[in-house]
């Protein structure tokens, strides 16, 4: 969906990043350059628009917490793959062994 271009970012950029801005997990100058996109295109911020409705409904729908058990088998798998890119980055960086 490409619709123009605004200032330095153009509709692409800005449906890319949509999801983390309205997250507020962007840069402040790259949150501004966002805004000011959507100050100037309007499919644009009707999408960011229903985007953040869509965020509004989900977090008032899941008001109920995830069982513990959920939660602690997610930061398990979660630690599983930590351990493991460890792991690899550590046999990447490891010198080969034998001929020292």
């Amino acid at each position: 969906m490409t619709f123009g271009h605004h200032h330095h970012v153009n509709c692409d950029e800005v449906l890319d990043r949509m999801y983390v801005f309205i997250d507020d997990e962007l840069e402040d100058a790259d949150c501004s350059e966002i805004q000011a996109h959507l100050d100037e295109c309007g499919p644009c911020l009707r999408e960011a628009d229903l985007e953040r409705l869509v965020k509004a409904l989900v977090a008032r729908s899941c008001v109920e917490p995830a069982p513990v058990e959920l939660r602690q088998r997610v930061m398990f798998s979660i630690r599983q793959v930590q351990l493991e890119v460890a792991y690899h980055r550590f046999e990447i960086d490891r010198p080969p062994r034998g001929n020292v």
